[in-house]
Formats: structure tokens, C-alpha cells, sequence
């Protein structure tokens, strides 16, 4: 198991040089396990292909980019197969892989979830950017009738960052999606995901230093830079329970080239709070919306029953107060006794697991297991 992070530069990229990237990962990977591995003859590995961004899936094994999100700009890539630019990409490398399955990483997370417990309905991505996917009831997609399943269900891909109705705006969210590079966009995830709570918390700080000398008569400079507090860095701040709230001070000093005194650093944990409570209830909401939407479908079958909730991400697992805010919205608006049946668990790179699964399953190469 091993973990890259894609290079700033290659979010703005082309497509070629992010799917070489990718590639080259792979390949570094697959040489570190020396001659352990060997393949039959005429055989290519099959790799699980989890890839976090609108597609329109023609097939397990294609899809088309719809768009880009969560901050990425990549040039050449949208309207084209991803599968096929990352087989072409491993191509170039010399790799003998194939994707065998395109899976959206919540539907990666349902998967390896539901593979150890089949009470697993609902997934939920909550890192650098969002989304969640549940199973639904062929007969209750009108698209669908008339085909037909053997379990009599499929999984229904929400991509819910792209909901923006109703959602309690404020002028740091429209001014933060008026100047990013998708706006009008991803409202939803603008709202509640790791890339942009911290950039919401510094806009609040930077409003409260011009207008109520927060800091003192001057505004800090780096202030300005849109993205330079990260949601990690508002994450530590709460986690602080020293008396003077000295690790507030550190990250301030650091990141915004600031000195500060308590008065100030418990009303800039005071703001990380309201905006991070903002975030977990709004989510929970979300994952609220769609149980009433199962439990509608099925006709009284899913509040009844134990009925689990797979969560992933970063935000998710490193975030506690996140995740408080996030189980309590869930509690009240379920009420306690529906609350009872619900699980809300963490599957632990959940996604990647699925991915394996579900290319396995759709090898083109007999298996004796």
C-alpha cells in the first residue's frame, strides 16, 4: 500500500502529462515487488481505476470526463475516455495493465464496504472534495423500467457537489465561487468539502482584520492569498486545548505571518467552529435527504432495519469536530429513535479496496478460487 500526491503543477496540466504521472506511479509500484509477482503467459495485470470526477460511464471498463472539479483544470481531457488515457499512458510506461473496471471512488466505498457487511446502502466521500452514491430500487428509476436485475437494484451515483438549491449562502461563499476557476459550480462541495473550509474561514478573517482590526490596526499581507490557510490548519487549531492556545499562535505566526494574543485566537477558533459546524450539519443533512429518499422507495423498508452509512476522506477521519456535527444534524433529523438502526462507520481507504473488487470481478481471465 502506498500513497502519491499529485504535483500541484499536474492539476493544470495536460492530459497526457497527469496520465504519464499516474503511470509512472504504477510502475514504480509494480518494480518494487522485485520477482514475487509473476503472470501467465500472454496475461496483462487488471487494475481497479477509482477516479473521483464527473464521467459519463458508457461501460464497467470506459467512461467519458464530464468535467473537471476540486480545484483541477486539466486541459485535453474532457469529452475523452479517462480509461483510455491511462491504458495509453501505461502503454508508454511499458506496463503489462489494464483497467478492468472505471469505478467513482464512493461507489469504490459501497463496494468494499458492502462486500464485508450487506447492510452497507449508502457511501460518502468527505476529503479534498465530495460526493455519495446509495442503492436504489430499479423500479424506482423511471430511466430503468423495464430492465431487468437479478438483485432488482443498482447504485445511483449522486455526484451531490453539484447541488446548489437552497443551500444558506453567505458573501464569502459567492465571492469564493465568483473567483475560483469553476463558478456557479459545485456549490454543495464549495460548501461542506476539505479543499475550501479553510479558504472560507480565511475570507471570514480577512473581513474581521479590514473592517474590525482583528489584528491589530494593520492587515497581515499574506491574508490576502486566497488558499494559504488550509482546512488541516483550522483542523489543528481546534484540536488545540492548551490554556493559551499556543499551537493557534504557531499556525497564525506560520501561516499568516501574524502574531496574536488569546482574545484573538478564541475568536478565530470561535469562526473555524461556526463555519466547520456549517460543514458537518449541511452533510448530514445530505446523507439525511437521501435515507428519506430510500425509505420513500421502498415503502417503510429501510428506517426500520440496521441500515449502514460507509464514510471515506480525509475530512472525514482527521476532522473530529467534522464528524460530530456531521452524526449530531443526522440524530436530529432522523430523531433518536430511527437514529437507533443507523450506522454511520469509516471504511478506511474504502474506495481503493472496492476498485480491486470490482475489477476482479470483471477479469476477462478465468479465476479458480
Amino acid at each position: 500500500f502506498e500513497q502519491v500526491s499529485i504535483p500541484q503543477e499536474l492539476m493544470f496540466g495536460t492530459s497526457e502529462e497527469l496520465f504519464d504521472f499516474i503511470a509512472t506511479g504504477l510502475m514504480k509500484f509494480a518494480q518494487k515487488e522485485g520477482g514475487k509477482f509473476h503472470l501467465p503467459h500472454g496475461r496483462k495485470r487488471e487494475i481497479g481505476f477509482t477516479f473521483s470526477f464527473p464521467v459519463k460511464q458508457t461501460s464497467i471498463d470506459s467512461g467519458i470526463l464530464i468535467k473537471w472539479t476540486k480545484g483541477f483544470a486539466v486541459s485535453g481531457t474532457a469529452g475523452k475516455d479517462v480509461v483510455a488515457c491511462l491504458n495509453e499512458a501505461m502503454e508508454r510506461q511499458g506496463l503489462d495493465m489494464r483497467v478492468s473496471a472505471l469505478v467513482n471512488d464512493t461507489v469504490g466505498t459501497l463496494a468494499g464496504a458492502r462486500y464485508w457487511d450487506d447492510d452497507v446502502m449508502v457511501a460518502v466521500i468527505l476529503g479534498t472534495g465530495t460526493n455519495a452514491c446509495y442503492v436504489e430500487r430499479i423500479d424506482a428509476i423511471p430511466r430503468l423500467q423495464g430492465q431487468n436485475s437479478a438483485s432488482g437494484s443498482t447504485i445511483i451515483n449522486t455526484e451531490w457537489g453539484a447541488f446548489s438549491n437552497g443551500l444558506p449562502l453567505t458573501e464569502f461563499d459567492r465571492d469564493m465561487d465568483a473567483e475560483s476557476i469553476n463558478p456557479g459550480e459545485q456549490i454543495f462541495e464549495k460548501t461542506i468539502s476539505g479543499m475550501y473550509l479553510g479558504e472560507i474561514v480565511r475570507r471570514v478573517l480577512l473581513k474581521m482584520a479590514e473592517a474590525g482590526a482583528l489584528f491589530g490596526e494593520s492587515v497581515p499581507e499574506k491574508l490576502f492569498t486566497p488558499f494559504v490557510l488550509r482546512t488541516p490548519d483550522i483542523s489543528a487549531m481546534q484540536q488545540d486545548n492548551s490554556q493559551d492556545l499556543e499551537a493557534v499562535g504557531s499556525i497564525l505566526y506560520n501561516v499568516v505571518g501574524v502574531k496574536s494574543n488569546l482574545s484573538t485566537r478564541k475568536i478565530i477558533i470561535d469562526v473555524c467552529d461556526a463555519i466547520v459546524k456549517r460543514g458537518g450539519r449541511l452533510a448530514g443533512a445530505g446523507i439525511v435527504g437521501i435515507l428519506q429518499k430510500m425509505e420513500e422507495d421502498s415503502k417503510g423498508l429501510i428506517f426500520g432495519k440496521r441500515t449502514v452509512v460507509a464514510m471515506d476522506g480525509g475530512l472525514y477521519e482527521h476532522y473530529p469536530q467534522y464528524r460530530r456535527y456531521l452524526q449530531d444534524a443526522v440524530t436530529e433529523l432522523l430523531g433518536l429513535e430511527i437514529s437507533k438502526n443507523l450506522v454511520i462507520e469509516h471504511s478506511k481507504d474504502g474506495s481503493g479496496i472496492g476498485a480491486a473488487l470490482l475489477a476482479a470481478t470483471n477479469s476477462k481471465y478465468e479465476h479458480n478460487f
